[in-house]
C-alpha cells in the first residue's frame, strides 16, 4: 500500500515549486521555540505563548500562498483560521495534553491561555513591524526586522509570564 502511494505521489513532486513563504524564516524559529520548550520541560504557558505565534505566522504563509495562487473563497480569512486552530488545539485535546485539571492560570488552560496571549502578541509584532516600515519609507530599520520583531515579542512576553509564574 505505501509503495502505491508513493509511486503515486511521485509524479507530483517532480512538478511542486518552491514555497515562498510571508516569513519562513520566523516560522522555522517559532517551531524551534515550541519543541525547544517543551523538550526542556518549561511550563506549558510558556508552550502556549510560542504555539500562538507559531499558529499565526502558518495562518499568514498559508493566506499569502492562497493570495499568490489568486485562491479566493467567501470567508477565506475566517476559515483558514479556524481550520488551524482546531487542527492545533483539537490535536492537543484528544491526545490529553489541553484540560488537565492541574494545570491552570487564572482558572484557564496554560496552554489555552498561553496560546491566546501568543496569538495576539504575534499579531501585534507582525503590525509593529508594518508600522516601523511605514515611517520608514516602506524600508525595515535593519536587516531582518521582520524576523526578528515578533520573536523578540514572544520572549519578552515569554519571560514575563516566566516570572508570573515562578
Amino acid at each position: 500500500m505505501i509503495k502505491k502511494i508513493i509511486l503515486f505521489l511521485f509524479p507530483f513532486l517532480l512538478f511542486a515549486k518552491i514555497a515562498k513563504a510571508v516569513c519562513p524564516v520566523c516560522t522555522v524559529a517559532v517551531c524551534a521555540g515550541v519543541g525547544l520548550s517543551r523538550w526542556l520541560g518549561i511550563d506549558d504557558l510558556i508552550t502556549g505563548i510560542w504555539i500562538g505565534g507559531l499558529t499565526v505566522s502558518v495562518i499568514i504563509w498559508t493566506l499569502d500562498w492562497f493570495g499568490r495562487k489568486q485562491i479566493n473563497f467567501i470567508g477565506k480569512i475566517i476559515i483558514t483560521t479556524l481550520v488551524y486552530y482546531l487542527f492545533i488545539l483539537g490535536s492537543l485535546h484528544f491526545t490529553d495534553i489541553l484540560w488537565h485539571p492541574l494545570n491552570k492560570f487564572w482558572g484557564v488552560d496554560k496552554i489555552l491561555f498561553g496560546t491566546i496571549i501568543g496569538t495576539f502578541i504575534f499579531l501585534f509584532s507582525v503590525w509593529f513591524h508594518n508600522f516601523l516600515k511605514r515611517k520608514n519609507n516602506d524600508k525595515s530599520y535593519f536587516p531582518y526586522q521582520k524576523v526578528a520583531i515578533p520573536i523578540l515579542f514572544l520572549i519578552i512576553i515569554s519571560l514575563i509570564f516566566y516570572y508570573l509564574i515562578s
